[in-house]
């Protein structure tokens, strides 16, 4: 019962994200062959409010709900970032699908989509068992 109101929040964002028509394998299409401002438009829309966010919470000192301070890590460069990236856009575009409207996507109907998520859990398995091994 605790979880409830997460439950809730991510069922009103699934409904944004279909309603917003941003788990369309159609309009990830269109922004990847550069044919329609769409979800252009919602990044654009996006980026600059989660900067404004973050901007807020750094020079404000505002708080956690249990009072603590919303710590902002920084995060080094490291190579492997530009190859997760690719990695990352690469599946996105084959499947019209990245993390966030999975869900909304299932949600939907689209029961293809459970092969995206299946492939990702996956991923993140095989990532989280190599990764010790790997370069830092």
């Amino acid at each position: 019962m605790r979880n409830l109101k997460y439950l809730v929040l991510g069922v009103i964002f699934g409904l944004a994200l279909t309603k917003g028509e941003a788990i369309s394998w159609f309009r990830m299409q269109e922004m990847f062959h550069f044919q329609g401002f769409h979800m252009y438009g919602i990044f654009m829309t996006a980026v600059p409010t989660a900067a404004l966010g973050i901007f807020l919470l750094k020079n404000f000192g505002i708080k956690a709900r249990n009072g603590q301070a919303i710590n902002i890590p920084k995060k080094p460069y490291h190579h492997g970032i530009i190859i997760g990236g690719l990695l990352f856009g690469i599946g996105w575009a084959l499947t019209g699908a990245c993390p966030g409207p999975l869900y909304a996507q299932i949600g939907a109907g689209y029961t293809v989509t459970l092969v995206t998520f299946a492939s990702a859990v996956l991923g993140t398995w095989t990532y989280a068992r190599l990764q010790p091994h790997l370069p830092s």
